[in-house]
């Protein structure tokens, strides 16, 4: 796999550099020269009954961003669904880990080893509580987070990348549960029709983010994007879409 992304990559790096590897026994990636490629994550649940819920929103950003690039995501490397192209001349990753989302550290931290990536070039997205719903965060590192399913979550992530935080996030606000209901059943039921008209929308804008990233790269990226986020709580209202 690494050999086929290998070929297919090399027309967009330097010709020094490919000159460079055939003459070196390291890996492509440990070349300074080398465009290094972006590896973006979606975490959800595998399987139908899992599909359109809260907690899959890490998924639908992920085919949503692989449609608009015309990449197919119907490999599977790893414990999940693969896609590989190129967006703007740059190398690009996509993964939907295939395990249940709690353990989707064994899958993205299995495809960032493989490929030698360096975590800043690693971005995990994934539904917060902790945000309104639509509203989206890119952060160029981060912790846990607050709630217990966010930090099992994140938890296995992190541990699978030698306990490293230092990875890019996409947080994709779905609202807190209403009242005294149970955080795991909320993340696992449906969005309403409001509700899923603010992700929609949001899973669009994520999309431009996303390829924001590959273009500016994600600091940048970062700051750009989240000043256009900040104030959209201000209208979203109804956070238990």
């Amino acid at each position: 796999m690494r050999a086929k992304l290998w070929m297919r990559f090399a027309p967009f790096l330097s010709k020094r550099y490919i000159s460079t590897c055939r003459t070196s026994p390291l890996p492509p990636s440990s070349s300074s020269s080398v465009i290094q490629p972006w590896l973006f994550i979606g975490l959800g649940n595998p399987g139908e009954k899992y599909q359109s819920t809260r907690h899959n929103v890490g998924f639908d950003m992920i085919d949503a961003f692989a449609e608009s690039q015309g990449i197919s995501l119907t490999t599977h490397h790893f414990k999940a669904l693969f896609g590989e192209g190129v967006v703007d001349g740059v190398p690009v990753l996509l993964a939907k880990p295939q395990t249940y989302i709690n353990l989707s550290g064994e899958s993205a931290g299995a495809l960032a080893a493989y490929y030698k990536l360096p975590l800043h070039r690693v971005i995990v997205a994934y539904d917060d509580t902790d945000l309104p719903c639509g509203v989206l965060r890119l952060q160029p590192r981060g912790g846990y987070g607050r709630h217990n399913g966010l930090f099992i979550r994140l938890k296995s992530v992190i541990y699978h990348f030698r306990k490293n935080r230092e990875f890019g996030r996409l947080r994709i606000g779905i609202g807190r549960p209403p009242g005294q209901m149970d955080p795991k059943a909320f993340v696992l039921q449906k969005f309403n029709k409001t509700g899923r008209e603010r992700i929609d929308s949001a899973i669009k804008e994520g999309c431009d983010i996303l390829k924001m990233v590959v273009t500016k790269g994600l600091t940048e990226a970062a700051r750009l994007s989240n000043v256009d986020q900040k104030y959209k709580h201000l209208v979203s209202h109804d956070q238990h879409s």
